[in-house]
């Protein structure tokens, strides 16, 4: 069987997917349109990423109904928890992610073995097929992606934060009061965005500490893990927040330096792969070069 017949195939059973996901949703009842409700009851916003808001009607129409089906309690709560930490809990949910997935690691084959088709580009089906798991993939791509972008971010704010906290406390305002003056003046932070959802659990009634966890969880950084255990232990124990605040901020510069250094030391590394493979050959070639040559010549 040659590789025109073994197209031919792939793009029958292909087609047949896609006819059979059109089907299938258009005679989906609504009975599962409870299962896309959102925690706040509103609707979600839009994505910054072009692919998603793209997608995501023909997800709600042919791929969403089969999300549901993948009921792995395991996979739902990794997919959650990259949801949060990611920052997209008001971009997209779980059945949504899913969907997504389903979706991408279709339509990406598919799409690329029309255009192989109708261009006739010669490329072998195995390339196709290698396409389904990075479709699958695009969700945890663009999710990984936010999630550093969030991360540097918090990394850059996080020692000004705190001193920020510490100078607001010590002119007397109480700790809610101070995380409300950054919130204030931190416009386009994630650190100060996260605070603000901080403030409105306060608001709505959870307790202190509950809420700063909630802060924890959701950035899922070290840095902030221990910089919210130990506001939430002064915090129960009744220290002082001002000096505590102090403390966490002198900590949080010195943490950022080593890691600075540890940067500069592992950068330096790198930079010998280069040296040793181009610029000393090159070198050696430019300095010995004329001395062999000249050897050669100079024995004949």
């Amino acid at each position: 069987m040659g590789s025109a017949e073994l197209m031919l195939i792939g793009s029958l059973i292909l087609g047949g997917a896609a006819i059979y996901m059109f089907v299938s949703g258009l005679l989906t009842n609504n009975a599962d349109k409870d299962l896309l409700s959102w925690a706040s009851g509103n609707e979600p916003v839009m994505s910054k990423s072009p692919l998603i808001n793209f997608s995501r009607p023909l997800v709600h129409q042919f791929t969403i109904q089969h999300a549901f089906r993948i009921k792995s309690p395991a996979y739902r709560k990794k997919v959650e928890r990259l949801i949060l930490t990611s920052g997209l809990s008001r971009e997209l949910n779980v059945d949504e992610f899913i969907g997504l997935q389903i979706f991408w690691g279709v339509a990406l084959p598919l799409f690329l073995a029309l255009m192989n088709f109708g261009f006739q580009f010669g490329v072998g089906w195995t390339v196709f097929v290698l396409m389904a798991p990075v479709g699958w993939q695009f969700p945890h791509i663009y999710a990984n992606r936010e999630k550093r972008i969030r991360e540097v971010s918090v990394r850059a704010d996080l020692p000004f934060f705190a001193d920020l906290l510490a100078l607001s406390t010590e002119a007397g305002l109480d700790f809610i009061g101070a995380i409300q003056r950054i919130v204030d003046k931190a416009e386009g932070s994630v650190l100060g965005e996260e605070l603000g959802i901080v403030l409105k659990d306060i608001k709505l009634g959870a307790a202190r500490a509950e809420a700063m966890r909630g802060l924890a969880r959701r950035i899922d950084l070290m840095e902030i893990t221990s910089f919210v255990a130990v506001l939430v232990d002064a915090d129960a124990t009744g220290a002082s927040i001002a000096q505590v605040l102090k403390d966490q901020s002198v900590q949080i510069r010195l943490e950022r330096f080593v890691r600075a250094e540890k940067a500069g030391a592992r950068a330096s590394q790198l930079m010998l792969v280069p040296l040793v493979l181009f610029i000393l050959p090159a070198v050696f070639l430019v300095v010995f070069g004329p001395m062999v040559v000249n050897f050669f010549v100079a024995g004949k």
